[in-house]
């Protein structure tokens, strides 16, 4: 008989998708600097094939430590998914840039995003980099950005799956390969979207530390109960 969780988690719904199948909700949350140190984890937990689709390169962990450390959340958002354990099991880095010459065609803007989302492998398979992507790219709309790109290998099909899904127009070259979306701008209904998305996130984030937090408590109760004689 499984063991009954005195913790249930009311925004574990599952939700039907378009293809008629029931899924775990996905919810997004936007990560801070006290996030670093699960940032840190996930990546590392990534194996060698993992880390060159995200980063096109097999980046050895000393490298890893520094792109984590070096991260500017007063610049850039990073967005974050956690299972029900409180494990990072998802991180999409959505990193602004000024727009250079070679995007004058394609943007009058400011700035320009680029997207780049990696998924532990037991979170695979349920729309998690789909679900960062939609968030990562309502929070441009909301933020003046109309162009939002991406940078993948070619053999990337999950990143390629992505792009394809939410219509990108794609430019591969030499193994490589760059997409780009077209973002519609902001309106009262895109707004009022990623709020509501950061406080259910935030919410769920919340009553996955307390019942962490809870159960820890729960077994150090546990170890110290002293014995009957």
């Amino acid at each position: 008989m499984p063991p009954i969780d005195l913790f249930q988690n009311p925004l574990r719904a599952r939700h039907k998708t378009t293809d008629g199948k029931y899924r775990p909700r996905v919810l997004v949350k936007q990560l801070h600097p006290r996030d670093r140190r699960r940032m840190r984890r996930h990546f590392l937990d990534l194996e060698p094939a993992d880390r060159l689709l995200r980063f096109g390169t097999e980046l050895p962990d000393e490298q890893i430590e520094r792109y984590v450390a070096g991260i500017d959340f007063s610049r850039d958002i990073v967005f974050g998914v956690y299972n029900r354990v409180f494990r990072l099991v998802a991180v999409g880095h959505l990193a602004f840039a000024p727009r250079d010459a070679a995007k004058e065609a394609v943007t009058d803007k400011a700035r320009v995003a680029e997207f780049g989302v990696s998924v532990s492998r037991s979170a695979r398979g349920i729309g998690v980099g789909s679900k960062m992507f939609e968030r990562a790219a309502i929070h441009c709309r909301n933020n003046d950005v109309d162009t939002l790109y991406m940078h993948c290998l070619s053999s990337n099909k999950t990143m390629m799956h992505i792009a394809k899904k939410a219509g990108m127009e794609i430019h591969r070259e030499y193994g490589e390969a760059d997409a780009y979306l077209k973002l519609l701008p902001a309106d009262p209904s895109s707004v009022m979207q990623e709020a509501l998305d950061e406080q259910f996130a935030t919410l769920d984030y919340t009553f996955k530390a307390n019942k962490r937090a809870a159960l820890k408590w729960l077994e150090r109760l546990t170890l110290h109960k002293p014995k009957k004689k």
